[in-house]
């Protein structure tokens, strides 16, 4: 192995467990062996072994090929299973705030995101939003057992729930971020919720157009926050400063959701996978081919916070418009029946 191979590895795993402990007793304690023989291993004056190399990066998630370039046509992306995953709110929620909290960890964080329908780190300003979401994802399109046969109903989150997600949040707002919406935004999501009305999935219908109006606070909460650059939790006054947020307006279409992160010492990205799932790289050439991208993307872009209030007056409107004609709809519906 070429020590500066080595020292890549562990220069990746640093930044990975930033402000956990040493990096002594982290990898030690992984391998076994002394904190004074890691960073032996470090400065390359002992080589790993292929054992420890293997427990290196697969306890971290370290792809070597991408480390070491293989194929500049190849990438390694990894996934949580749908068949390993524990499906519930806080479980998913949990995750997230696993992976926000290790960028956070680091130097100089920030997130570009392009938001295909449904922005889920938004949304969780009204974790009943949250909660719908996910459950028609494991009822309707992964068909998973424990959800058939119920129909879907207001219950009040567990504190443990409730407190992970507003963590979360914390974490996401306080990273500056560029964000990219499109005009499909939230379209697919009232869609769901009328689908269920519908099919008679919820056990209350009115609490289906209570949805909706959850829905409308969100937009209005996005459109504080547009309006001054700052992201701030529902309820909360923003911060006099950080919590930059930059919001585009794409008028064509965002291919799929992407959320990029870099930091002084490390970058990657997320691909939103199966519709709620995601997969990860931190692919060198991957990484840049998608910046490109982005870039571009937000070239073409109008930038519609802070500034720009005839735009962004127009683009909230507009979605607005569309939840409230629904709303309506399944007022009248209501009425009606």
């Amino acid at each position: 192995m070429r020590v500066d191979h080595q020292t890549r590895i562990f220069e990746i795993i640093k930044s990975l467990t930033e402000g956990q402990d040493s990096l002594g007793n982290i990898v030690g304690e992984l391998l076994s062996i002394s904190p004074d023989a890691v960073y032996r291993r470090y400065r390359g004056e002992t080589q790993l072994t292929i054992f420890e190399l293997e427990k290196l990066s697969k306890h971290f998630g370290i792809s070597l090929d991408a480390l070491f370039e293989i194929k500049k046509n190849t990438v390694v992306f990894d996934f949580q299973p749908l068949e390993m995953y524990e499906f519930n709110m806080t479980e998913y929620l949990s995750k997230m705030h696993d992976r926000l909290k290790l960028i956070k960890a680091q130097k100089n964080p920030e997130l570009i995101i392009t938001i295909n329908n449904s922005p889920m780190l938004q949304l969780l300003n009204f974790p009943h939003l949250v909660r719908f979401k996910l459950w028609f994802w494991g009822k309707t399109h992964l068909q998973m057992e424990e959800f058939q046969g119920k129909q879907f109903e207001y219950q009040k989150l567990p504190e443990e729930t409730f407190a992970i997600g507003q963590e979360v949040l914390r974490i996401y707002n306080s990273i500056p971020s560029k964000e990219i919406y499109d005009g499909s935004f939230l379209r697919g999501f009232a869609r769901e919720i009328y689908y269920y009305f519908n099919a008679h999935q919820f056990k209350d219908p009115s609490y289906a157009v209570y949805l909706l109006e959850l829905l409308l606070r969100f937009v209005d909460h996005l459109e504080n926050q547009a309006a001054i650059g700052k992201k701030f939790t529902f309820g909360i006054q923003p911060p006099a400063s950080g919590n930059d947020f930059t919001m585009f307006h794409n008028e064509t279409l965002n291919g799929n959701g992407t959320t990029v992160y870099k930091t002084d010492d490390h970058r990657g990205l997320y691909i939103t996978h199966n519709l709620l799932n995601y997969i990860h790289t931190n692919d060198k050439v991957y990484f840049e081919d998608t910046m490109n991208v982005l870039n571009k993307q937000m070239a073409n872009s109008s930038i519609i916070s802070s500034n720009n209030e005839k735009a962004r007056n127009d683009y909230f409107f507009h979605v607005k418009k569309m939840i409230i004609k629904l709303k309506s709809k399944m007022e009248i519906e209501l009425v009606e029946d």
